[in-house]
């Protein structure tokens, strides 16, 4: 078996609203982090992202990590669409005490996925892919995103 290989996609800004506390439901405690906006760039596609179509449904589970649910539209600049999807985890490292994280403290990592009905980009709709990321102070979220090989 050979090993894991992988191809940088694109880099990846999401700008979000504020976030809505919805509370503690059966499941753990949900967040919603309205997406507002963003933008994507790599050497195979770039654009913005949908400030129209998009947000984060974050699970806070009782062990204190979260769960990412996540659906953003991509906009390329060639125009086309693309539906992003992603789940994920994230928790602060445990030698950090709460609320004293930094980006470095953060283990975030998701798994993507891409629809389009674009020509293109559909090698996007057979791709596996990853990423890591990490919150900014400006309310925003940064990804660096890699096509699994």
């Amino acid at each position: 078996m050979r090993a894991l290989e992988s191809r940088h996609l694109f880099s990846l800004d999401i700008d979000l609203h504020p976030m809505i506390e919805l509370g503690t439901t059966p499941v753990g405690g949900r967040r919603i982090f309205p997406v507002s906006g963003g933008t994507f760039a790599g050497e195979r596609l770039s654009g913005e992202i949908s400030p129209y179509a998009g947000s984060d449904v974050l699970l806070v589970r009782s062990d204190g990590s979260r769960e990412q649910d996540v659906r953003l539209l991509l906009l390329t600049d060639d125009g086309s669409q693309i539906l992003m999807t992603y789940r994920g985890r994230a928790h602060t490292r445990p030698q950090v005490p709460a609320h004293g994280e930094t980006a470095q403290d953060l283990y975030l990592r998701t798994v993507p996925f891409f629809e389009t009905a674009s020509p293109d980009y559909a090698w996007l709709n057979s791709i596996v892919s990853v990423s890591v990321g990490e919150r900014r102070s400006d309310n925003s979220v940064h990804y660096e995103v890699f096509e699994i090989l």
